[in-house]
């Protein structure tokens, strides 16, 4: 049975947290609201004056055996500025400064350790401030307020743009040369062609359309779980077919219009790497989509060896 966790994370207008968390399999509810304050039961216009020191944010009700803490904070630095003191983009003030909550000393460790990774990886050139405090009582924000993205879907995506948070958040997390080039020097041809240049590797010919060996298929740039055997199947296509990824936000779908036909391009969430594309013409048994992925974009860890090169809590995805 799965265990029932709570994540709480401050990233800024709460309009804008809620949809990076919806997208993986195993949380049950995302709620916007406000937390570390000196009153209870604020009110929105409360805190927008900035007095009442709440901030705003989310508190995520999970599945831990199904999505992992560490997904859920990677995701939530991945929608932010760590680097900003005063707020979020165009949102000034202590309630839309940044933090993590933790709930028990595990979130904190990761947390932590997370924080020091990224202020080393050189991304940012300024420092990160971005807060880890223990998780004190969350207030749940007026309904109107709720799943905002949902219900104002227009709206949602001009303050999305205008606020200068989506500008921000491409231009940080897309490669530099110097790592494209590494990338280059690291991949094979084909893999590099597949991934960077949205390339198709030859049907039949390639690595795992015909292989079965229990184990996990990771992105070969990232090497972050992707497809697991359990869910691959013969489709008779060419290319290795998978009835669905290991979590539905490890990858990420967009529409595809390229050589005059209409298809749906399946890439990995984290590298952003070009995988192949889904389709709905999978077996009906198994949900009915079939991905079908180049060889070339994975690598694949087989059971034996996933303890041992740090795969070990996803060994319950590949049993039948």
């Amino acid at each position: 049975m799965s265990r029932i966790k709570k994540a709480t994370f401050a990233g800024g207008c709460f309009w804008c947290m809620v949809k990076p968390f919806y997208t993986f399999d195993g949380v049950i509810s995302v709620t916007s609201g406000y937390t570390g304050g000196a009153i209870k039961y604020p009110s929105y216009e409360e805190v927008c004056r900035g007095d009442t020191g709440h901030y705003e944010a989310v508190e995520i009700v999970y599945e831990e055996d199904v999505v992992r803490y560490y997904e859920l904070l990677e995701a939530f630095f991945m929608s932010i500025d760590p680097t900003d003191e005063g707020g979020q983009f165009n949102d000034r003030g202590s309630q839309y400064q940044t933090a993590v909550f933790y709930h028990d000393e595990t979130q904190r460790e990761i947390a932590t350790q997370y924080k020091k990774m990224l202020s080393e990886s050189g991304r940012f050139e300024k420092k990160i401030v971005t807060k880890i405090l223990p998780a004190e009582v969350f207030y749940p924000a007026e309904e109107v307020h709720q799943d905002y993205y949902k219900k104002n879907h227009f709206r949602y995506r001009v303050y999305f743009e205008g606020s200068g948070r989506r500008r921000f958040l491409k231009e940080t997390w897309k490669r530099g040369k110097e790592e494209q080039q590494q990338l280059r020097e690291r991949l094979s041809e084909m893999a590099y062609k597949v991934t960077q240049e949205n390339g198709t590797e030859p049907p039949f010919e390639n690595e795992y359309n015909a292989h079965f060996e229990p184990g996990i298929y990771v992105d070969v740039v990232t090497k972050r779980p992707l497809f697991s055997s359990k869910d691959k199947f013969e489709s008779g296509c060419g290319w290795p077919a998978f009835a669905k990824p290991i979590n539905s936000a490890y990858v990420k779908e967009k529409r595809d219009l390229s050589h005059g036909m209409f298809r749906t391009e399946v890439r990995s969430r984290i590298g952003d790497s070009h995988l192949g594309h889904v389709f709905s013409d999978g077996p009906i048994e198994r949900g009915g989509m079939r991905y079908c992925i180049n060889s070339a974009a994975l690598e694949f860890i087989p059971e034996s060896k996933m303890e041992e090169l740090g795969y070990g809590e996803y060994l319950p995805f590949i049993k039948e």
